[in-house]
């Protein structure tokens, strides 16, 4: 074994009691009853299928040669205001918007961000309840 593949191993060893720590500290939930937002298929970079109360995400890896898609929903009462920005392409950041989740039925956006966007993106979804339930993906078709 060279020296590499030991320094890599000695590092995935020693976060692995660090992963089962955060993992069993993680609270536990009721399954929902169904998502706020389907799985987009291969063409998704992001999927967030149910979160309940206000958070976020950090991603990269977009493609410029492709369209790029933002979609939100939410659901079970209140509203989620969301904030999307682009890490290379500030000048391209959408407005922040408003969605209203009135019942339990999903209430969905998608917003088209157009083609020659590439790095990364974050979104903060701020939920107007703990218990009001959002979704998110960003795709880029093929």
């Amino acid at each position: 074994m060279g020296d590499d593949m030991k320094k890599r191993t000695t590092a995935l060893a020693a976060l692995a009691p660090a992963l089962a720590l955060t993992l069993a500290a993680s609270p536990a939930r009721a399954a929902p009853t169904s998502e706020v937002i389907g799985y987009p298929g291969p063409d998704g970079l992001i999927w967030i299928a149910d979160q309940a109360g206000s958070s976020g995400f950090v991603s990269g890896g977009l493609s410029e040669r492709l369209d790029t898609f933002i979609t939100f929903g939410c659901a079970d009462g209140g509203s989620i205001e969301v904030s999307f920005r682009l890490q290379e392409h500030p000048d391209r950041d959408p407005a922040p918007f408003t969605v209203d989740c009135p019942g339990t039925d999903p209430t969905v956006v998608t917003l088209p961000l157009g083609t020659g966007i590439h790095g990364g993106f974050t979104a903060w979804v701020t939920a107007s309840t703990p218990t009001t339930r959002w979704g998110a993906t960003v795709t880029q078709p093929e």
